[in-house]
């Protein structure tokens, strides 16, 4: 199991200083939608500075038609990422779609599929996919799966059911861990390190447990004695 920490502070500032008290540790760093509108391409740029080592999982979901999704994927691929996502939501076609752009750039990054987001419990999210979460969750995976992604990302309640149902090497990403039981914030489906060990998780993402401490490095440094 690997740990991809969320920089979802309130600046770049602030998250490169978190990257810093990070630098010695073999992680992945979570880049989201509020970080990479803000501060771009140069913010990525200044986080494999401090450490070329660092593997970064650009999450911004893309979601739209197949084209523009492929497009998108196509240049999200030029900027040294090792990793983005989908929405399993575009469909099957929108994720082969994707896959065939990309499939001859060497090296090229990790493509995953958002199944059902962390903050959804399962009658919100009825009320929009008219079903539950675990069944939907490992239909968007199948799609994914047979359209030639590496994984997707979902909580770490479907990871095991995905795992067993469509192939134990399909990579799970599950957001919404507290490793230690720390409050849930605006999750609804979180769970702790040992949990996602039950489950066969493959990247566990931790956010506010993390960037929120008073130590950063120390809370990291106590995930990784766990993993």
């Amino acid at each position: 199991m690997k740990l991809c920490v969320a920089l979802d502070n309130d600046s770049m500032k602030e998250n490169l200083a978190l990257a810093l008290t990070l630098k010695d540790y073999d992680i992945w760093l979570k880049v989201g939608f509020r970080s990479y509108i803000r501060d771009g391409k140069y913010f990525l740029e200044e986080l494999k500075k401090i450490n070329p080592n660092f593997k970064i999982f650009l999450d911004l979901k893309l979601y739209d038609i197949p084209n523009t999704m492929a497009d998108a994927a196509q240049e999200i691929s030029k900027l040294g990422v090792d990793m983005f996502n989908v929405h399993a939501s575009a469909g099957k076609i929108a994720m082969k779609e994707v896959m065939n752009r990309i499939k001859d750039i060497p090296n090229r990054p990790l493509v995953l599929a958002v199944t059902a987001l962390t903050s959804f419990d399962n009658e919100s999210f009825k009320d929009i996919y008219n079903e539950d979460i675990t069944e939907k969750a490992t239909s968007f995976a199948r799609d994914s799966y047979e359209a030639g992604l590496d994984g997707v990302v979902c909580s770490a309640f479907e990871s095991l059911d995905i795992k067993n149902n469509i192939s134990s090497d399909f990579i799970t990403l599950t957001p919404g861990i507290r490793p230690f039981g720390e409050d849930a914030g605006d999750q609804q489906r979180v769970a702790d390190i040992n949990f996602a060990f039950e489950q066969h998780v493959d990247f566990i993402v931790v956010g506010r447990p993390i960037y929120k401490a008073l130590n950063p490095s120390e809370v990291v440094k106590r995930i990784l004695e766990r993993l």
